[in-house]
This record gives structure tokens, C-alpha cells and sequence, in this order.
């Protein structure tokens, strides 16, 4: 006779079985991903730098390698690190002179912008370039511009191509200098590597110029403004693919009291820019980021985020999705390309990223009011150092 209650039993048996080999299944895919977020959140954390104490932003770093950066400030300070950001020896303290931006072609030969004089109280110093060739132990005033005299530096760009010079691989190196905010707009331009410099009044263009990109010796980027009021002034971007004689207008916000400030491009297509705003009504508080997908030919806004406390500054991508913002409250981060930000402790007021490719993934550093450093051990390709 056939037993229905036994059938029965073996199967809820079963079915314990199976339920207990899914519910084991799950768990282990849990904490599967509960490692990874762990893992990919410890990989992110950005670490505060030990550095000379500063009242307000700072605004430029730069490393040439993972041990070897310099950074500078509005006190007319520049420091040396060789360590990787470790610590730190001041080797140049001018007062009056208020350091925007550096950049190194190699150990040896870099630049640093002044911003000038007219715009920030205590400055004195009207040399808006200055050079080292020693690695920064020593510098002096770049007095090889031919051209109008440019008032002031926010950015340096330096393209570095390289070519086969008599068997042996060597570099041309062409530099690009460009400012400032509030005006007015020029650009300075060195195709022999610092020998020689051409300025060029880019007021019929815009009133000022906040950030230079470029990928080669033609074509390039430049984040600027319409107005020098900031009341009056647009945000803007324009490109070139002369190297710099003529430029297109390419994208211009159509809201007052705005800026662009920095820009990143992780690839030749895929670029961000920081758009800032001033605007004193408390209801406009919406913030944007500007973004091109072709390389600078169109942009669209994505928003940021919606608090009126926050002003945009540096903007660093370390691939097409994974990127930074420095904000006035703190730093931004995402991972879809900008689709979400999240909060993320990277300093307040970073006023530039800075990431460097290395054999195990990339370095990052971000500097403002504090100098904060990022060590990513993933193995993907970084191809950019900003």
C-alpha cells in the first residue's frame, strides 16, 4: 500500500535541504559584496597630509612622479616633497606674491604662476611667471614674453610630446599659462620649452580665464567667464584646434554671478568642468557640472548637488565614471560619471586634484585649505595626470 504520509515527509525534507543550501548561497554572496564595498571603500579614502599650517585655499600641487611634487599658495610659498607627500621643505617664501598654479616638465624645469597684483589685498608682486631649471631650489622671474603684458596666472599647462631626436627618444615640450579671474584674459604660450614666450590678449574671446587643457600642441580647452563683474558674468568654454590662434565658443551658462573654475578629462572625448556660482539668492541653489562626451565640441549640465553652501572648485576623474569635486563644505565623489555624487572627506575648498598614473593603479592629490592624498592599488589604466 502506498504510504501518501512518507511521500510527504521526504519531500519537506527535501525542501528543508534545499531551502538551507539557498539560504547558505545568499549568505555567502552577502558578504561577497559586503567585502568588495568594504575593499573598493578603503581603496577611495583619501588621507590628510602633514603640511605647514595656512589660513584659507590653497591652490596648486603638482608631482612629475609618485615621490617627487611641489605645492603652492597665496603667501608667495613653495614646497618640495620627495617622499610622496610625506613631509615637506619649504624652498621659497615671497611674500607679496600670491602662487596660483605649478607645473614641471620633468625633476628639474617648472613654472609657477602669480596671479598679480589689483584683485587680492597685499599682493605687490606684478611677475605673473616664474622658472626653475634645479627642481625648484631656486627661482626666477620668466622675462622672455613677447606680446602685451599679462596681468595675472590661474592655470599652466605643459604637453609634453614626444619624438626620436638623433636615435635617442626625447620631448617637445610646449607650455601653456593662462589667467586670470576677474580679468583680464590672456594666454601665454611656449613652444620650445620655456626658452621663448608669446602672450596673446584673449579679451575678444572672454573676460577670464580660470583653467587651460590641452592634448596636444592644437587642440585645446579653455574654462573661462563672459563678464569680469561676476553679476553679469556667464559661465563659459571655449576650444581651439589652431593651438591657440582662434577659439570657438562652445558652451555658455545662461544664469548670472557664474564661472567656470577647473576641468579634467579622463579620455580625448570624455571632459568635466566646475561651474561655479555667486548668485546671493538663497533659493538658486541648484549646482551644476559641466560635461562633454565628444571632446569638447557640446556640453551638458548634471547636477551636483541642491544646497546653496556649496561653491565649486577642483574637479579630478580618474577614469570616464570615478571623479572628485572640492567644494567650499567638502569633497564629491562618483562612480557612474556623474549621474550621483556622494559626500566624501577629501578637505574643504580643494581648489585642484591632481592624479598620476602609477604601476599599481594611480595616486591622487587634492589641495585647499588642507593637502589630502588618495593611493589607488587597482590595476586600470589612468591616462591622464590631472
Amino acid at each position: 500500500m502506498f504510504d501518501e504520509s512518507l511521500l510527504r515527509t521526504k519531500n519537506n525534507t527535501n525542501l528543508i535541504k534545499n531551502s538551507k543550501r539557498r539560504l547558505s548561497v545568499f549568505v555567502f554572496i552577502l558578504f561577497t559584496l559586503l567585502f568588495s564595498v568594504v575593499n573598493i571603500s578603503s581603496q577611495t579614502q583619501w588621507s590628510k597630509l602633514k603640511t605647514e599650517p595656512f589660513r584659507g585655499k590653497q591652490d596648486d600641487v603638482f608631482f612629475v612622479n609618485p615621490n617627487v611634487g611641489w605645492y603652492v599658495n597665496g603667501s608667495g610659498k613653495i614646497y618640495k616633497s620627495t617622499d610622496g607627500g610625506a613631509s615637506w621643505v619649504k624652498k621659497l617664501d615671497q611674500p607679496g606674491t600670491y602662487f596660483r598654479a605649478i607645473g614641471f616638465a620633468d625633476e628639474l624645469r617648472g613654472f609657477a604662476g602669480n596671479i598679480g597684483t589689483d584683485y587680492f589685498p597685499k599682493v605687490t608682486d606684478t611677475t605673473p611667471l616664474y622658472e626653475t631649471s634645479d627642481g625648484g631650489e631656486t627661482w626666477k622671474p620668466v622675462t622672455n614674453i613677447k606680446g602685451p603684458a599679462m596681468k595675472g596666472i590661474c592655470a599652466i599647462e605643459i604637453v609634453r610630446k614626444p619624438f626620436i631626436n638623433a636615435g635617442k627618444l626625447d620631448y617637445k615640450t610646449t607650455i601653456y599659462a593662462a589667467g586670470r579671474v576677474g580679468g583680464p584674459a590672456f594666454l601665454l604660450k611656449s613652444e620650445d620649452g620655456g626658452e621663448s614666450w608669446q602672450s596673446m590678449d584673449m579679451s575678444r574671446y572672454c573676460a577670464m580665464i580660470l583653467d587651460v587643457k590641452f592634448f596636444d600642441q592644437k587642440n585645446g580647452v579653455i574654462s573661462a567667464a563672459t563678464n569680469a563683474a561676476v553679476d553679469k558674468s556667464n559661465a563659459l568654454i571655449l576650444t581651439t584646434s589652431d593651438g591657440g590662434k582662434t577659439w570657438t565658443k562652445r558652451y555658455q551658462s545662461n544664469r548670472p554671478y557664474e564661472t567656470t573654475w577647473k576641468s579634467s578629462f579622463p579620455t580625448r572625448k570624455i571632459g568635466y568642468v566646475t561651474v561655479q556660482n555667486y548668485n546671493p539668492d538663497k533659493s538658486i541653489a541648484q549646482r551644476v557640472v559641466a560635461k562633454t562626451t565628444d571632446g569638447g565640441k557640446t556640453w551638458n549640465e548634471i547636477n551636483l548637488v541642491n544646497d546653496f553652501n556649496v561653491r565649486e572648485f577642483g574637479i579630478g576623474f580618474a577614469d570616464e565614471k570615478r571623479g572628485w569635486v572640492g567644494t567650499t563644505i567638502g569633497g564629491y565623489e562618483t562612480i557612474d560619471g556623474g549621474k550621483s555624487w556622494k559626500p566624501v572627506e577629501m578637505g574643504k575648498a580643494v581648489n585642484k586634484i591632481r592624479l598620476l598614473k602609477t604601476e599599481r593603479g594611480f595616486v591622487g592629490y587634492a589641495i585647499g585649505v588642507d593637502l589630502y592624498k588618495l593611493d589607488n592599488f587597482e590595476k586600470s589604466a589612468i591616462p591622464m595626470t590631472r
